[in-house]
């Protein structure tokens, strides 16, 4: 079965996210359940989602149409989960993912961070060989 897109090709806080990966190595970008997946290399693990939502009940979902849902290192993991701008989305919640809106809402975007969190995400799921990359060796 397809998945509608759940995304808008032209939507400046994707054209951000995709901006704040850039650097990464070898990043691939598909479209996966309708939303935007960036992976470690072309056939890699994914490390972001772009969009998301948490499960309110049953049958009932809040979307987060602009946000990133990312994996983190288990290390930062207990301070995000503390910090009232993440949300554990469905889905990836029960998995160590955590997701961050990006529409400014009740708080200004740090795509400093932003851009910190994707490298941390791409770090937990990248091979030996990417790693190197991003080491620049």
């Amino acid at each position: 079965m397809s998945h509608p897109l759940m995304f808008d090709e032209d939507d400046p806080v994707l054209a951000r996210l995709r901006a704040a990966a850039a650097p990464l190595p070898d990043v691939h970008e598909k479209v996966s359940h309708g939303r935007p997946v960036l992976t470690a290399g072309e056939k890699g693990k994914v490390f972001a989602v772009y969009g998301g939502g948490v499960k309110v009940r049953p049958g009932v979902h809040e979307r987060h149409d602009h946000a990133v849902l990312l994996k983190p290192d288990p290390a930062e993991a207990g301070a995000l989960a503390g910090d009232d701008r993440f949300f554990s989305p469905a889905y990836y919640g029960p998995s160590g993912w955590v997701g961050l809106d990006l529409d400014g809402g009740a708080h200004d975007v740090d795509w400093t961070e932003v851009a910190e969190l994707l490298e941390s995400s791409y770090r937990t799921v990248a091979g030996a060989r990417l790693l190197r990359r991003l080491e620049g060796g």
